[in-house]
């Protein structure tokens, strides 16, 4: 006997807009971080669309969309992804604040925001890998 998984009906991701949801959050995302003299330099000049693609796909996967990020990618092994860059509190603070704004224009549910919120969050603090300024 095959014993397959239950799937939620209504996945987080549907739930809250799909696909055109997530492109509007990271979309606003990246405008923050563009004027960001911290977080800029992090993320690729030559390749900025494939990071907002990247982040697009990841927050749709992890929500319940398309598999499309490990399909591409494999694991998002998060941490080693940003082990190159020096994630400290204030560029986690800096990453907060321009993630916040971008939630925030989401108009969202208040206990859908803040389910999403509460792992954005988490996600921050987890990728801090120094404490150096």
């Amino acid at each position: 006997m095959e014993i397959t998984p239950k799937v939620p009906e209504n996945p987080f991701y549907e739930q809250i807009g799909g696909h055109d949801t997530f492109v509007r959050l990271v979309e606003r995302f990246y405008e923050g971080v563009a004027t960001d003299e911290v977080l800029k330099p992090m993320y690729p000049a030559d390749d900025w669309d494939g990071a907002v693609r990247r982040l697009t796909m990841f927050l749709e996967q992890y929500w319940g969309g398309p598999g499309t990020y490990s399909a591409e990618r494999g694991h998002p092994r998060l941490r080693m992804r940003h082990n190159p860059f020096k994630v400290n509190p204030d560029a986690r603070d800096r990453w907060l604040a321009h993630m916040k704004t971008a939630v925030d224009s989401l108009d969202l549910a208040p206990l859908d925001r803040e389910v999403l919120w509460d792992y954005l969050e988490r996600a921050a603090h987890a990728m801090v890998n120094t404490f150096d300024e």
